[in-house]
Protein backbone atom coordinates (compact mmCIF):
# COMPACT_ATOMS: atom_id res chain seq x y z
CA UNK A 1 0.00 0.00 0.00
CA UNK A 2 1.40 3.61 -1.05
CA UNK A 3 0.35 6.84 -0.03
CA UNK A 4 -1.19 7.26 -2.94
CA UNK A 5 -3.18 4.23 -3.02
CA UNK A 6 -4.93 5.66 0.37
CA UNK A 7 -9.21 6.79 -0.56
CA UNK A 8 -11.91 6.95 1.78
CA UNK A 9 -14.26 4.07 2.32
CA UNK A 10 -17.01 4.29 -0.11
CA UNK A 11 -19.65 6.30 0.97
CA UNK A 12 -18.05 7.66 3.81
CA UNK A 13 -17.20 10.96 2.56
CA UNK A 14 -20.79 13.02 1.21
CA UNK A 15 -20.72 16.78 -0.60
CA UNK A 16 -22.49 19.29 1.72
CA UNK A 17 -25.56 20.99 0.29
CA UNK A 18 -25.47 23.92 -1.53
CA UNK A 19 -28.18 25.99 -0.89
CA UNK A 20 -29.32 28.69 -2.56
CA UNK A 21 -27.87 28.03 -6.17
CA UNK A 22 -30.73 28.42 -8.38
CA UNK A 23 -34.39 26.98 -8.40
CA UNK A 24 -32.79 23.84 -11.02
CA UNK A 25 -30.56 22.58 -8.33
CA UNK A 26 -33.82 21.78 -6.03
CA UNK A 27 -32.41 23.99 -2.95
CA UNK A 28 -32.72 27.32 -4.12
CA UNK A 29 -34.96 30.14 -3.69
CA UNK A 30 -36.29 29.69 -0.05
CA UNK A 31 -32.97 27.09 0.30
CA UNK A 32 -34.68 23.84 2.08
CA UNK A 33 -36.61 26.15 4.72
CA UNK A 34 -40.01 26.23 3.49
CA UNK A 35 -42.48 29.19 3.66
CA UNK A 36 -42.55 31.96 6.67
CA UNK A 37 -42.47 30.38 9.71
CA UNK A 38 -39.77 30.95 12.98
CA UNK A 39 -37.37 28.03 10.93
CA UNK A 40 -37.40 30.26 7.31
CA UNK A 41 -36.37 33.08 9.47
CA UNK A 42 -32.48 33.91 10.23
CA UNK A 43 -32.04 33.25 14.30
CA UNK A 44 -35.25 31.15 13.71
CA UNK A 45 -36.24 28.15 15.77
CA UNK A 46 -36.62 27.43 19.38
CA UNK A 47 -34.21 27.56 22.77
CA UNK A 48 -32.57 24.45 23.72
CA UNK A 49 -34.80 22.39 25.99
CA UNK A 50 -38.22 24.20 24.57
CA UNK A 51 -40.84 21.31 24.11
CA UNK A 52 -43.60 23.50 22.37
CA UNK A 53 -44.95 24.37 25.58
CA UNK A 54 -45.40 21.72 27.24
CA UNK A 55 -44.27 21.22 30.71
CA UNK A 56 -40.07 20.90 30.29
CA UNK A 57 -38.86 17.87 31.56
CA UNK A 58 -36.44 19.72 33.67
CA UNK A 59 -39.26 21.54 35.26
CA UNK A 60 -41.25 18.02 35.79
CA UNK A 61 -38.69 16.14 37.35
CA UNK A 62 -38.92 16.57 41.18
CA UNK A 63 -36.12 18.40 42.76
CA UNK A 64 -34.32 17.28 46.08
CA UNK A 65 -31.59 18.34 48.01
CA UNK A 66 -28.60 21.09 47.78
CA UNK A 67 -25.32 21.75 47.02
CA UNK A 68 -22.95 22.76 49.94
CA UNK A 69 -20.76 25.14 48.74
CA UNK A 70 -18.65 24.71 51.76
CA UNK A 71 -17.79 21.29 51.68
CA UNK A 72 -14.19 20.17 52.18
CA UNK A 73 -12.73 17.31 49.45
CA UNK A 74 -10.61 15.08 51.84
CA UNK A 75 -8.88 12.80 49.63
CA UNK A 76 -8.31 9.15 51.72
CA UNK A 77 -4.87 7.10 51.77
CA UNK A 78 -4.90 4.03 53.91
CA UNK A 79 -1.72 2.61 55.75
CA UNK A 80 -1.62 -0.09 53.39
CA UNK A 81 -0.93 1.95 50.17
CA UNK A 82 1.88 3.15 52.76
CA UNK A 83 3.44 0.38 52.16
CA UNK A 84 5.31 1.58 49.00
CA UNK A 85 7.63 4.29 50.32
CA UNK A 86 10.99 2.74 51.70
CA UNK A 87 11.50 2.95 55.43
CA UNK A 88 12.16 6.15 57.08
CA UNK A 89 10.79 8.08 54.59
CA UNK A 90 8.93 11.70 55.30
CA UNK A 91 5.22 11.06 53.80
CA UNK A 92 3.41 14.67 53.05
CA UNK A 93 1.14 15.41 50.61
CA UNK A 94 3.77 15.91 48.03
CA UNK A 95 5.13 12.80 48.21
CA UNK A 96 1.65 11.51 47.90
CA UNK A 97 0.85 13.54 44.77
CA UNK A 98 3.82 12.34 43.49
CA UNK A 99 3.57 9.04 43.78
CA UNK A 100 0.13 8.98 42.34
CA UNK A 101 -1.90 8.14 45.16
CA UNK A 102 -3.62 11.65 45.40
CA UNK A 103 -4.91 13.45 42.89
CA UNK A 104 -6.94 16.17 41.44
CA UNK A 105 -7.90 19.38 44.12
CA UNK A 106 -8.42 18.53 47.35
CA UNK A 107 -8.68 20.38 50.91
CA UNK A 108 -6.76 17.85 53.02
CA UNK A 109 -5.49 14.43 53.22
CA UNK A 110 -6.96 11.70 55.55
CA UNK A 111 -5.19 8.46 56.49
CA UNK A 112 -6.99 5.81 57.28
CA UNK A 113 -6.36 2.51 59.12
CA UNK A 114 -6.99 0.14 56.40
CA UNK A 115 -4.69 -3.07 56.06
CA UNK A 116 -1.39 -3.32 57.68
CA UNK A 117 1.94 -1.36 57.59
CA UNK A 118 5.73 -3.07 57.59
CA UNK A 119 7.97 -0.10 57.90
CA UNK A 120 8.73 3.03 59.74
CA UNK A 121 7.57 6.24 58.45
CA UNK A 122 7.23 10.11 59.30
CA UNK A 123 3.43 10.75 58.12
CA UNK A 124 2.97 14.12 57.87
CA UNK A 125 -1.00 14.78 56.65
CA UNK A 126 -4.33 17.20 57.63
CA UNK A 127 -5.86 14.30 59.42
CA UNK A 128 -5.15 10.53 60.92
CA UNK A 129 -7.46 7.61 62.20
CA UNK A 130 -6.80 6.72 65.65
CA UNK A 131 -6.63 3.35 64.08
CA UNK A 132 -3.71 4.39 61.70
CA UNK A 133 -2.12 6.45 64.15
CA UNK A 134 -2.14 3.19 66.78
CA UNK A 135 -0.40 1.22 63.77
CA UNK A 136 2.43 3.11 62.41
CA UNK A 137 3.10 4.42 66.00
CA UNK A 138 3.36 0.62 66.95
CA UNK A 139 6.04 -0.49 64.05
CA UNK A 140 8.17 2.93 64.85
CA UNK A 141 6.89 5.33 62.77
CA UNK A 142 5.20 8.78 63.52
CA UNK A 143 2.68 10.90 63.08
CA UNK A 144 2.47 14.60 62.50
CA UNK A 145 -0.77 16.21 62.01
CA UNK A 146 -0.36 19.47 59.81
Amino acid sequence: MQLNELSPAPGSRRKRKRLGRGVGSGLGKTSGRGHKGSNSRSGGGVRAGFEGGQMPLQRRLPKRGFTNIFKKRIAIVNITDLNRFASGTVVDEVELVRSGLVKGRRDGIKVLGNGELDRALTVRVNAVSQTAKEKIEKIGGTVEVV
